[in-house]
């Protein structure tokens, strides 16, 4: 697994993010099993907003050492729901791990790690039976733009991309877009601003006003439009993953 490093500043400006989050939140968590590992941790945001203290087992798997710490301090004080952990490596090092986890959940990681497909066929050996790969990731390399790069993307996604790196054995079971709406703030970006990071003034934009009418829209569009990507693939039977 090759990963490019996590831009902080990218991780704190999206923190304070909570319609998104709680969007995103409605559309992931009833998927969530009872053993969950959440690959890219980062600083811990993702497992605060998703973890909802129901599982009884939460790995969180980060290569970055000193967001391990964050993480782990949160542990610590209690800011993290029980059952959660904190492991610093990478899906390489979680071999011994095999066939232990419910669902396994990129969310806004996938796009960081450069050979995507070997890292998901690698996490599908640590899937249950009918356990499941849950993926957000930006959408459409049309909206590619300076501000991916800054933040260490290789790629957006789209159907066909997400399909051509679902791993043997396991059946593309959901797929939609997300935020139709903020589409025209990632079109702006690109064609117009140039921006390598965004404001947090319009940031909070973002969140407070497009966020909401995506969430009021998205359903009228039949999830076919969007700036962000959801994916959901499901192991069938374990010993079918094929190389």
């Amino acid at each position: 697994m090759s990963i490019k490093t996590y831009i902080g500043d990218e991780l704190e400006l999206f923190s304070q993010a909570m319609n998104w989050k709680r969007y995103c939140g409605n559309r992931i968590t009833p998927r969530l099993g009872a053993r969950v590992l959440e690959v890219g941790a980062g600083l811990g945001e993702t497992t605060n907003w998703l973890c909802r203290g129901t599982h009884t087992a939460w790995l969180c798997l980060e290569p970055d050492a000193a967001f391990c710490e964050v993480i782990q301090s949160k542990i610590r004080a209690a800011q993290l729901p029980a059952g959660c952990t904190v492991h610093n490596g990478t899906i390489e090092s979680l071999a011994s791990h095999k066939r232990e986890f419910d669902s396994i959940i990129y969310i806004d990681v996938l796009e960081h790690i450069e050979d995507d497909r070997s890292e998901l066929k690698r996490a599908a050996q640590l899937l249950r039976e009918r356990g499941e790969l849950i993926i957000l990731s930006p959408a459409h390399d049309f909206l590619f733009s300076r501000f991916d790069q800054q933040i260490g993307h290789y790629r957006r996604y789209n159907r066909k991309k997400i399909r051509r790196i679902c791993p043997g054995g396991l059946s593309l079971v959901h797929l939609e877009y997300l935020d139709c709406v903020g589409m025209l703030a990632s079109l702006a970006n690109r064609w117009l601003l140039g921006q390598s990071i965004p404001t947090l003034r319009q940031i909070a934009f973002w969140d407070k006003v497009m966020v909401r009418a995506s969430a009021l829209c998205d359903p009228l569009f039949g999830y076919r439009l969007g700036k962000s990507i959801l994916a959901v693939m499901r192991l069938e039977k374990p010993g079918n993953n094929r190389a």
